[in-house]
């Protein structure tokens, strides 16, 4: 009963980099800056997919997807790491602990599976180019949509109960800059094999499977390159699928080497930095990295803005 009691309520202290206070200075105009760029490009992107339309399509409707999962990921955790960073009091009360884990491990579930279904989109557009806007008609994207965003909610429901409700004996420090389910299983005075053993049991459909449809598609879409005559036509499927194989490359790394593993094998500042990495410079990168070689988006912004320099043009008169 007392255990259960300690496990509820209180805040907790985010300890960071507390222990280096010019790093933490450091850290926070960094990600201040990485926060900004993140927010403006994947807001960008999700107006432009939906004021234009000719980027009403699979491709794009899982993209501005992608954009909105990468603004809930560092919205749940950036602005309180800069209050943290920038003062001297480090804590998160116990229902915002609670919300930045479900929203910690809810988009991350759910976008390894929207990364796999938007290499199925890849697929079907370069393997299946004649049947492609018969098979990923409208009704199956939202299917396919519904599917990651539930899944990676369940997934959440699941596992965020459990972790909070481990034993702590009073320990509220957490050693690092948000409540991730590693750093707080760090901090349990009580045997976790069994929640560990269940977030490996779930990484196995959540994380492992995506994974390895990813591989297969892209087999699929390598094999069909390869039979492609012209050198144009294996250079237009290249950057069809090259985006999304740069995004595929950063986020699957990351969160392959932080959760396929158990907790205290990882060193700890390794970890915050990889956390960083994937909660703040993925997201960040994501708009750049799919827009850079992207005429369609290109085309989308020189409009948009054409636009708004007639409308200025015509007020002037």
């Amino acid at each position: 009963m007392e255990r259960n009691n300690e496990s509820s309520g209180g805040d907790f202290i985010l300890l960071g980099f507390s222990d280096r206070p010019k790093l933490e200075m450091v850290l926070f105009f960094v990600n201040m800056i990485f926060y900004f760029l993140a927010v403006a490009g994947n807001s960008t992107i999700i107006f432009l997919s939906l004021v234009d339309p000719q980027l009403h399509t699979p491709m794009y409707f899982f993209l501005s997807n992608l954009s909105l999962l990468d603004l809930c990921y560092t919205t749940s955790s950036i602005p309180q790491m800069l209050v943290n960073l920038w003062g001297p009091y480090k804590t998160i009360t116990y229902v915002g602990c609670i919300i930045q884990l479900f929203a910690f491990l809810s988009v991350g579930g759910i976008e390894c599976i929207l990364l796999s279904v938007m290499a199925y989109d890849r697929f079907a557009a370069v393997c299946k180019p004649l049947q492609y806007t018969t098979i990923m008609h409208p009704q199956l994207c939202l299917q396919l949509a519904a599917f990651a965003w539930l899944s990676g909610i369940a997934n959440s429901i699941l596992m965020s109960p459990l972790t909070m409700s481990l034993g702590r004996c009073g320990h509220r420090r957490i050693n690092h800059f948000v409540c991730e389910m590693p750093a707080i299983i760090r901090i349990s005075c009580v045997d976790t094999s069994r929640v560990e053993g269940l977030a490996f049991f779930l990484a196995i459909p959540i994380v492992l499977v995506p994974l390895t449809m990813i591989l297969v598609s892209y087999g699929y879409i390598a094999a069909a390159v390869l039979r492609i005559q012209s050198a144009a036509g294996r250079q237009k499927a290249f950057n069809t699928c090259s985006s999304h194989m740069v995004v595929v490359s950063l986020f699957y790394s990351s969160i392959i080497y932080m959760y396929m593993q158990p907790g205290n094998i990882a060193s700890q500042d390794q970890g915050k930095f990889l956390t960083l990495f994937y909660c703040l410079v993925t997201p960040t990168l994501n708009p750049f990295i799919y827009t850079l070689r992207n005429k369609d988006v290109k085309w989308a912004v020189r409009k948009v803005l054409g636009k708004d320099r007639s409308l200025l043009g015509a007020g002037g008169h």
